[in-house]
Order: C-alpha cells, then sequence, then structure tokens
C-alpha cells in the first residue's frame, strides 16, 4: 500500500513540474522572441536488479523520473513595427547582450538606444557587435540596421551585430527577461546569417495548445490526488480492522 502511495507522490511531482512549464509559457504568450518548453519524463523501474533475483510474486514498480524541460525553437510569427532598429531573427542564431553576469543571449529584437547613446535591448542590456558595444554619438541621426546585422546613421558605419548559435540550442538555460545562458561557448552564426530589420519576432507559444495540456494536466492530477485519497482511506480501515482483531 505503501508503493502506491510512493508511486502517486512521483506522479504527482511530474504533473507539478508539468503545470509550471505550462504556466511559464502562458506567461509568455505575449513576449517577444520568446520560445516554449515542454516537460519530458522517463519511466523508472523498481527494484532495478535482474528479475531472477526475485521470486515470482514480486512486482515492479513505475516511477517518473524528469528528464528536463527541452527548448522549442520553432519560429516565432513575425510582425512588422517600421522601427529601423528592430529586428527579428530567423533560424537558430542569437544576438549577444552584455549584462552583470558577462555575456547572455538572447532572440528579443525590439532594440532602442539607452541615454549613453548604446544600442540596448527593452530591458536595458546593451546589444553587442563584433567589436563590443555599439554606440551613436549624439550629433547622428537616422540610425538603423541592415539584413546583414550591419549597423550606421547618417554618419557610417557604427558596427555589427554579433549573432550566434550553438550545437546543442536545447540546453540552453532560462535566465530572466527572455536571456539565456550556455555552459557550452556560442559559435559565430556565419556570414550567411540574416536578420529582418524593422520587424519583430513574437512568441512561439501555441495558447490553445497549452490550454488543452493545462486542462489536461489538472485533471490528471486531480485523478492521482483522488487516488491517493482512497488508498489512504483503505490503508486506516485496514489498521483499525486489524487493530479490531487484535482485541
Amino acid at each position: 500500500m505503501e508503493n502506491a502511495l510512493l508511486v502517486g507522490l512521483s506522479r504527482q511531482m511530474a504533473l507539478a513540474r508539468e503545470l509550471d512549464v505550462i504556466a511559464n509559457n502562458m506567461a509568455n504568450v505575449g513576449t517577444n522572441g520568446f520560445k516554449a518548453r515542454s516537460a519530458r519524463f522517463n519511466e523508472f523501474i523498481m527494484p532495478v536488479a535482474s528479475a531472477e533475483s526475485f521470486v515470482a510474486r514480486d512486482r515492479p514498480l513505475s516511477y517518473v523520473v524528469d528528464k528536463g524541460t527541452p527548448l522549442d525553437l520553432s519560429q516565432g510569427a513575425i510582425s512588422r513595427t517600421g522601427n529601423p532598429l528592430d529586428v527579428a531573427l530567423r533560424a537558430d542564431n542569437f544576438l549577444v547582450v552584455q549584462t552583470a553576469n558577462g555575456e547572455r543571449y538572447t532572440r528579443a529584437g525590439s532594440l532602442g538606444i539607452n541615454a549613453q547613446g548604446q544600442l540596448v535591448t527593452q530591458s536595458g542590456q546593451a546589444v553587442l557587435g563584433n567589436g563590443g558595444a555599439i554606440t551613436f554619438g549624439a550629433n547622428e541621426s537616422n540610425p538603423r540596421i541592415a539584413a546583414d546585422g550591419t549597423v550606421s546613421t547618417d554618419q557610417g558605419d557604427r558596427g555589427k551585430l554579433r549573432l550566434v548559435r550553438f550545437a546543442n540550442p536545447r540546453a540552453l538555460a532560462n535566465e530572466g527577461t527572455n536571456l539565456f545562458s550556455s555552459q557550452a561557448p556560442a559559435l559565430p552564426a556565419g556570414p550567411e546569417a540574416r536578420v529582418e530589420p524593422g520587424a519583430i519576432e513574437g512568441s512561439n507559444v501555441k495558447a490553445i495548445v497549452e490550454m488543452t495540456r493545462l486542462i489536461e494536466v489538472q485533471r490528471s492530477y486531480q485523478s492521482t490526488a483522488n487516488m491517493l485519497a482512497k488508498t489512504d482511506e483503505l490503508r486506516g480501515k485496514a489498521i483499525a480492522r486489524l487493530a479490531d482483531q487484535q482485541a
């Protein structure tokens, strides 16, 4: 009976984890450049020893093991903004930004210029070019970004966006404010990499799919909770009956 409770608890922990992932996806339906995640689980059989080591009445128990939340890198919808500093990224490329914790990566291409004349994201992180932070002089006008990532003004080029990719982009870790970090080094996107100026990439979260998943997870969680409650009730009755027999 304790096994049933442990298996049920294993299932509830997995469902709670999946619920967190769905909630985060839903919260970022309108976040530019956001990439959804999905929960992945494996079956873990106990006992793990060979079957010959146990008598026939022993049965394997199936638990749930969290195998991570891989990143969905499918393209989000691209919409025109008319802002010459906005860029929509395609394929698996990322912008590089400077943060207090070092370089981080983002797909959020809604850019602007801060009070110091630096090209920055909406969250205020400096966008890095091939030669470092991209800055503009006080007297420069008509800033724009070309399809190859070149940033220029009426007074000439000011740098080129540093675009990178990763050998295993699904292993990127979220760090908040739509930023990612990576244990593996970033790779240059290459001279063929392109951006779409005057546009932004929207979130790739599919709201209807996520809502369907949410309903399924809630129902599964409630079903497991009911099973655990009935198992606990059955155990209580068994203990009470055993006490009556001993009396």
